[in-house]
């Protein structure tokens, strides 16, 4: 999905928009609610280019900042999902408005990946490894990785 964060990035540029209307085009869309006029459209959005292969995804459950469960809330768990982007990302000498601004112009990729895990909702962020002039993925190694965790032994942590 399309994503924005902060409303608009403001610049000047030229579009070329093409429009097809369609007579009786809304009969056409099923009308689902008290009215024939409770329709939607459909739409083809165009090619896009550049196509990216490697993806660092964030994930959000619907439980909010103070611990709070929210019933398969996906506004919560998406908002953790970018919350969780901000904070990894600035890790890499980014501030988080940054960040926050680098997400509304990022082709990244917002989802609802999950509504049936009662009383959970889960959504994900996708962020292109591309964009980035350095490696932002986690180590490799357990130790840099695990800042703040003690390692009693390896798969073990408390």
């Amino acid at each position: 999905g399309e994503v924005s964060f902060c409303g608009a990035i403001e610049m000047s540029g030229f579009l070329d928009l093409r429009c097809s209307v369609i007579k009786g085009g809304m009969k056409m869309l099923p009308a689902i609610g008290p009215s024939p006029l409770n329709v939607n459209p459909i739409f083809e959005i165009g090619p896009l280019e550049p196509r990216y292969s490697e993806w660092l995804v964030f994930e959000g459950i619907s439980v909010d900042e103070k611990g709070v469960q929210h019933y398969l809330d996906a506004t919560i768990a998406y908002k953790m999902a970018v919350l969780r982007c901000i904070k990894y990302l600035a890790q890499f000498g980014y501030s988080e408005e940054q960040v926050y601004l680098l997400l509304s112009c990022c082709p990244c990729e917002g989802r609802i990946s999950g509504i049936v895990d009662v009383p959970n909702a889960v959504c994900t962020l996708a962020i292109p490894l591309a964009i980035f002039d350095q490696d932002v993925r986690p180590p490799s190694d357990l130790e840099h990785f695990a800042k703040g965790i003690k390692v009693i032994e390896k798969d073990v942590c408390i």
